[in-house]
C-alpha cells in the first residue's frame, strides 16, 4: 500500500492522519444483516444528534478547519460524513448502493469520520493525498465533474481519483470489485483509528467475504517529503 502524505497537505493540518485497509471481497447488491444494522444505527443517530450540532462533531469540525486553511469554503464543500449526517437527521433514507459501500457509509455515521473506499484495480501507481490544485477535477459518481481544487484530494499516475467530500467514477467500488482500498480520514489525530480500523475489518469479513488473514491494514499520519502526485 503505497500511500504517501503531502507535506504541504501536513503543515496545513498537523493531525491528519489517514486509517487504511486493504482487503479482497466478494462484494454483492445487499446485504439483509448489514442494512437492519444500518437502519438502526440511523434510527438510534435522529435520537441523539440535531442538525446544529453536526457542526460541533470534533471530527466534523477538524475536517472544516483543514478546507478553511486550503481556501475553501466547507459549507459548500462539505465532509461525506457531514453529507450522510445531515441526509439522516432530514428524515431522508440512505442510499442502498451496495455491501462495500454500504459498510463505508456505517463506519462513516458511526465514527462521524468521512471515509473513502476504491477498487484498487482501478488505481494506478503510487498513491498522494495532496491538496487539489486549481482546475482539477473527475467525474463523480452520479454526478457531474466535480473540481477538487483546494480540498484534500488522492492523486494516482492518472489524476485526482478520491477526497473526503465525493469520489470519482473512475475508482468507484461496484458488485464487480474484487479488492478494495478503504480508508479512514481524521483530521483529528490518529487515536481513534486503531479500532476503527477493527470494526471496519470485522464488517468486511462478515458481510464482503473478506478473509482476515489476508487484510492489509495500516495508518497514514506523517508526511512524504518525497511525495509530488504529478
Amino acid at each position: 500500500m503505497d500511500i504517501a502524505i503531502d507535506p504541504e497537505l501536513k503543515a496545513a493540518c498537523p493531525a491528519l492522519a489517514l486509517g487504511v485497509i486493504r482487503a479482497s471481497v466478494s462484494n454483492s447488491r445487499v446485504n439483509a444483516d448489514l442494512w437492519k444494522e444500518i437502519e438502526g444505527l440511523t434510527e438510534a443517530t435522529r435520537g441523539k444528534l440535531a442538525i446544529e450540532g453536526i457542526a460541533e462533531l470534533p471530527e466534523v469540525r477538524a475536517l472544516r478547519k483543514t478546507y478553511r486553511a486550503l481556501g475553501k469554503d466547507p459549507s459548500r464543500f462539505r465532509g461525506s460524513q457531514d453529507s450522510l449526517l445531515r441526509r439522516i437527521l432530514k428524515g431522508q433514507p440512505l442510499y442502498q448502493v451496495n455491501t462495500v459501500v454500504d459498510i463505508n457509509n456505517l463506519i462513516s455515521i458511526e465514527s462521524a469520520h468521512s471515509l473513502g473506499t476504491y477498487d484498487i484495480d482501478r488505481v494506478k501507481g503510487a498513491i498522494v493525498f495532496r491538496a487539489g490544485r486549481p482546475g482539477e477535477s473527475y467525474k463523480g459518481i452520479g454526478r457531474d465533474v466535480i473540481g477538487v481544487g483546494e480540498i484534500p484530494v488522492f492523486v494516482d499516475e492518472q489524476g485526482p481519483f478520491g477526497s473526503p467530500t465525493s469520489d470519482s467514477e473512475r475508482t468507484k467500488v461496484t458488485e464487480d470489485t474484487k479488492t478494495i482500498l478503504m480508508v479512514i480520514f481524521s483530521f483529528s489525530g490518529p487515536e481513534r483509528l486503531p479500532a476503527l480500523i477493527e470494526r471496519a475489518a470485522g464488517l468486511l469479513v462478515k458481510h464482503a467475504g473478506a478473509d482476515a488473514g489476508a487484510l492489509q491494514t495500516t495508518i497514514v499520519s506523517e508526511s512524504d517529503q518525497a511525495a509530488s502526485g504529478g
